[in-house]
């Protein structure tokens, strides 16, 4: 029978399963969201926005409330969509906020279609300059963009830390290589600032150990499940450690 669940189970099942209840899928918070919208000149005039690799929307969520247009929500799972469609007609937001399944490396707007893009924690996924010059030409001229990337903050890179970004298929930049890209790729660099470690540790971690512990009840014994919560524990014992070296950084552009 074990044999049978871990055959059934894979690691993105998991990640799902660990991260659909879960108000964030990835470090930040809402004050943290505000802020980096701060830095728009404004905010209220912007029609129509996009939120690319939105999660369950917990972010755009709070995006809504401070801005009147249309929010148009991305992610390349179906169920992470579902509950972002659900925590929009809870909030009585369903005619503003709508979400779609779709990848955020191959969008399928209209050109020049958006005043803003929003994306926390997504964009490493495809690559910082690989997003943000795709992301461009579905900016209106002026348009600004707002993502959060993991980075060095150091110009000491660990290698440890390298190895495990690398493994997840991602990769660290400076944070001044990273302005580099963004004025390279057709962008005002506005505003960078970090994430503080409340954002990894009391919003993100701790709910999703929770939600492990969960899944370790659930599946019992399942070896695949001891290998997924493992590898959860080495990130969060490496984000202890080695903290001082990188974190989550906002990036705030404006297209040219």
């Amino acid at each position: 029978m074990d044999n049978e669940m871990d055959n059934e189970l894979s690691m993105i099942d998991l990640l799902i399963e660990t991260h659909i209840g879960l108000e964030r899928q990835g470090p930040g918070s809402p004050e943290m969201t505000l802020k980096a919208l701060s830095f728009l000149d404004d905010a209220s005039g912007i029609s129509r926005m996009a939120d690319l690799g939105c999660g369950s929307g917990g972010q755009t969520m709070v995006l809504a409330r401070h801005i009147p247009g249309k929010i148009i929500g991305v992610d390349q799972i179906p169920s992470f969509i579902n509950v972002f469609n659900d925590n929009a007609k809870k909030l009585d937001l369903q005619d503003r906020v709508t979400g779609i399944v779709g990848s955020m490396d191959d969008l399928s707007f209209q050109k020049e279609e958006f005043g803003l893009i929003w994306s926390e924690g997504a964009i490493d996924c495809i690559g910082f300059a690989k997003g943000l010059k795709h992301w461009n030409a579905f900016l209106k001229k002026g348009g600004y963009i707002a993502v959060t990337c993991p980075s060095w903050l150091t110009d000491e890179c660990n290698a440890e830390v390298e190895k495990f970004w690398a493994d997840a298929g991602s990769g660290l930049d400076t944070i001044g290589s990273n302005i580099s890209a963004m004025q390279k790729t057709g962008y005002r660099f506005i505003a960078a600032f970090t994430l503080p470690e409340t954002c990894w540790t009391d919003n993100y971690f701790s709910p999703r150990e929770t939600a492990e512990k969960a899944l370790l009840g659930k599946y019992s014994g399942n070896k695949m499940v001891e290998e997924y919560i493992e590898g959860s524990k080495h990130e969060m014992e490496l984000y202890s450690k080695y903290k001082q070296y990188y974190g989550y950084v906002f990036y705030i552009g404006r297209k040219q």
